[in-house]
């Protein structure tokens, strides 16, 4: 089954049920839940050199002769090396991340909608990944943790001083999917497409895959 919630500015408790995956959140309904926090200010091939050809020759010296018949000695066949031929299989590029990924669909998202693209930030990932592994490991789904740590307590505890928003999901497997879920869900996308929102960090428990998205400003 998939859960969604989100929490952020503008977006009143609600909980809706999605028709494919069912969503439920503090303020939207996909399977995500996202929050927001009140506004604040952050100023947070090998080279390779193919071996030079090279060319050898050899000559072998005249042996002596007599006064009854000489001898002649002819020159050896010089021999050469030539480098290997360089390899023109095409490389592959490595997979994107699972944070970079979500990063991109969240910017072509902003950018289809007028805002600035976010950068990734590792303290507001960690922020994320701790809130998604605590979620799994103590089988709760909520932005606020069992301890009573809401998201702003979670980033700043990370070193981040202006967290802006946060959105959860459960179930989805793939960035596609929850980024799907997030952006049919009013509370999720309002945080996505904030344009004073800066900076973001995702983090995934793969055990139960649960995503936390958090952004600061």
């Amino acid at each position: 089954m998939l859960f969604a919630l989100a929490t952020g500015a503008g977006t009143a408790g609600v909980t809706t049920v999605l028709a494919a995956p069912s969503v439920e959140d503090t303020t939207p309904s996909p399977v995500a839940m996202n929050l927001t926090s009140p506004a604040g200010t952050q100023t947070a091939p090998p080279s390779t050199a193919a071996p030079s050809p090279t060319t050898a020759a050899t000559s072998a010296k005249p042996s002596g002769t007599t006064t009854v018949k000489a001898t002649t000695t002819t020159s050896a066949k010089p021999t050469t090396t030539t480098a290997a031929a360089e390899s023109t299989e095409p490389t592959t590029e490595p997979a994107l991340t699972v944070d970079a990924e979500v990063l991109a669909i969240v910017n072509d998202e902003r950018a289809e909608n007028g805002c600035a693209p976010v950068k990734l930030d590792a303290r507001l990932a960690a922020a994320g990944q701790g809130h998604s592994e605590d979620m799994a490991e103590k089988d709760y789904f909520s932005h606020t943790s069992l301890d009573g740590r809401t998201f702003v307590d979670r980033a700043k505890a990370e070193g981040y001083r202006s967290p802006g928003a946060e959105n959860i999901a459960r179930g989805q497997r793939t960035p596609e999917q929850v980024m799907d879920a997030w952006m049919n869900s009013p509370g999720h996308r309002a945080n996505i497409l904030n344009c004073d929102l800066k900076t973001m960090g995702i983090g995934l428990e793969t055990d139960g895959y649960y995503w936390t998205q958090v952004f600061g400003y």
